[in-house]
């Protein structure tokens, strides 16, 4: 039995780091959400009857075959302490998430937000992306160095989105079929190479609910940040709120 439209509407929650938030009036500080918030949070998902779910096991769902009350919950970048602070809470739970790793700064720190004047946090190492993998969550691809696709093509293009597949796999023995725009950006005609170097689905940093007619290269997702109140938390997740950003988006562009 296949669902309506209107049933098929899924969230995907979008968290960084999961960290107490640097000194007031850092860069980027929004992208840290406390341990405590993000465990009172993934608890109240489960006391609402919601299934937090990798983008792995949240396919069938998207694509329809299955109906249940579900949330996607993904990590961009691999930071160390979504091994630290998220999986704890996630294996409580019963719950997994997607974690998206840049491949080739395994062990070191976002070195692509540096020139921002946002400071040094660790990522995971190689064994430790093993050990997220190791405990049931999954490993998704955020590209090799995360570079703008949009300023890439030819050769550097593919190495970014077939280099960084292919690394993951061979580290985890296991396929690598989720895949992450880094900051967001893309050129259209990048999203069928996407498909080509042997993804499944993509996510985006668009807002909203992901509908049943949704392209699955291109999947909207509501991001959780610092200041997300609870009472924040409960509209993103049971209202169609985040719906209004897409739906002014699609009215801009047609």
């Amino acid at each position: 039995m296949t669902q309506t439209a209107n049933q098929r509407e899924i969230p995907i929650l979008t968290y960084h780091q999961i960290a107490e938030a640097p000194p007031r009036g850092a860069v980027f500080r929004s992208l840290s959400v406390s341990p405590n918030r993000f465990r009172s949070q993934m608890y109240w998902l489960k006391r609402l009857g919601y299934l937090g779910l990798s983008m792995r096991e949240l396919m069938p769902f998207l694509r329809g075959e299955r109906c249940g009350r579900v949330v996607g919950i993904t990590f961009d970048d691999g930071y160390l302490n979504n091994l630290s602070s998220a999986l704890p809470v996630l294996q409580e739970l019963g719950f997994t998430a997607t974690c998206y790793v840049v491949s080739g700064l395994m062990g070191g720190s976002n070195v692509w937000d540096h020139a921002l004047g946002v400071q040094p946090s660790q990522l995971m190492t190689a064994a430790q992306v093993r050990a997220w993998s190791d405990a049931g969550m999954e490993v998704g691809s955020h590209t090799c160095t995360h570079e703008r696709l949009d300023q890439l093509s030819g050769p550097a293009l593919q190495d970014q989105l077939q280099g960084s597949r292919q690394a993951l796999e061979v580290l985890l023995d296991q396929p690598v079929q989720q895949f992450c725009y880094p900051f967001g950006v893309y050129r259209p005609e990048q999203v069928a190479l996407v498909r080509e170097a042997g993804y499944l689905a993509a996510t985006t940093t668009r807002r909203g609910r992901v509908r049943a007619e949704d392209d699955m290269f291109q999947l909207h997702r509501i991001p959780v940040v610092r200041s997300t109140s609870w009472p924040q938390f409960l509209v993103k997740l049971l209202s169609p709120h985040e719906n209004r950003y897409r739906d002014q988006a699609e009215a801009v562009h047609g």
